[in-house]
């Protein structure tokens, strides 16, 4: 009996994940077909909420999904020259309002979610914290917060992000998103390939091993940038590989919503939304701070102070053609530095 209980609990998550997978194709190939920007990234994540709407039962795509977020990392390590090295001393200025950033952000967001939208304390706060959603949905599980709510929240604040973003670049600002994120697979060298796909799946298990928070992007991220260093590899993964991991990302924003019910759609989702707009008001103030400070361009630094999720900023960077490193270390700088204060402060204030 057991064994069939088992076989029938297989049989439904491959139900669940083919619907999901059918979702985000029909999106991206909706996008696609209307030239929206950004078709593999924002056709499945818009895809897959409107059948999570519907009700349609959706599933992430597990151990795979994650795999695919690894050539993110990749990507970025690429990224990391013996000039971007050089360049590190530049970015010192903005570095230091990453702290007062995140403060901020803390310093809004929690009386909100607490007083405005009455959510309980850990609740609150880990809800306003701008880390990384499976970070924060531990710390929050482990203070007693509610975990549905910190995970509409979280996917809301990114799906607002990054759905407004690019259209705010393409029909506002004129920037083109339709370029390939990377070389064709047929010319990037089969040696250069070997060793992505190898940086990728070591960094990534070797990252787990070890405790590395963010260990599917950080462990083939740090792994590729030594060979990148080294001299070993030249260019980013193909522009099919990065199409491929913008897909699995969007459908994974998406399928968060699966099952949501009316009374989640209005207090956790609308909660969500406000402290968008509560964010994109923090964000501008320091987006101009930034720039004064910074001789990077304009774009390099909006894609460093908008506190989406960490993968789906690297894909609008990459597409946009910024500087993915000034955007990484940013966003590095603010998951990090959110990972080791908010479990202190969070027990602090749930003291006092």
């Amino acid at each position: 009996m057991l064994k069939s209980m088992m076989g029938r609990a297989m049989r439904a998550r491959m139900k669940e994940r083919a619907i999901t997978l059918f979702a985000a194709v029909i999106g991206a190939a909706v996008f696609m077909a209307l030239g929206l920007p950004m078709p593999m990234l924002l056709g499945p994540l818009a895809g897959c909420l409107i059948f999570a709407l519907a009700g349609a039962p959706l599933r992430d795509m597990g151990a795979l999904g994650t795999f695919m977020r690894t050539f993110l990392g990749v990507a970025i390590g690429a990224s990391v020259t013996p000039a971007l090295v050089a360049a590190l001393p530049h970015y010192t200025a903005t570095l230091a309002l990453v702290p007062v950033f995140v403060a901020t952000i803390g310093a809004v967001g929690y009386p909100f979610f607490r007083r405005v939208m009455g959510f309980d304390h850990p609740t609150a706060f880990y809800s306003a914290m701008p880390g990384g959603l499976q970070d924060m949905l531990v710390f929050g599980a482990e203070a007693g917060g509610d975990v549905r709510a910190m995970s509409l929240v979280h996917a809301t604040r990114v799906l607002t992000i990054v759905t407004v973003l690019p259209f705010l670049m393409t029909f506002v600002w004129g920037i083109d998103l339709s370029r390939p994120p990377g070389a064709p697979l047929g010319s990037v060298p089969p040696l250069e390939l070997v060793l992505m796909l190898g940086a990728a799946v070591i960094g990534w298990k070797g990252g787990e091993r070890i405790g590395l928070f963010g260990a599917s992007i950080l462990g083939p991220m740090i792994l590729t940038a030594a060979l990148s260093l080294a001299g070993f590899i030249h260019v980013r993964p193909p522009a099919e590989v990065i199409w491929a991991a913008q897909l699995f990302i969007g459908l994974s924003v998406g399928a968060k919503y699966a099952g949501i019910t009316g009374r989640e759609l209005r207090l956790f989702v609308g909660a969500g939304i406000g402290f968008s707009a509560l964010l994109a008001l923090i964000s501008m103030g320091f987006i101009e701070v930034a720039h004064l400070l910074s001789p990077a361009p304009a774009l390099d630094v909006i894609l460093s102070f908008l506190p989406g999720g960490q993968a789906e900023m690297v894909v609008i960077a990459i597409v946009a053609g910024s500087d993915v490193a000034f955007v990484v270390t940013h966003h590095l700088a603010r998951m990090i530095l959110v990972i080791l204060t908010a479990p202190l402060i969070g027990r602090w204030l749930g003291k006092s």
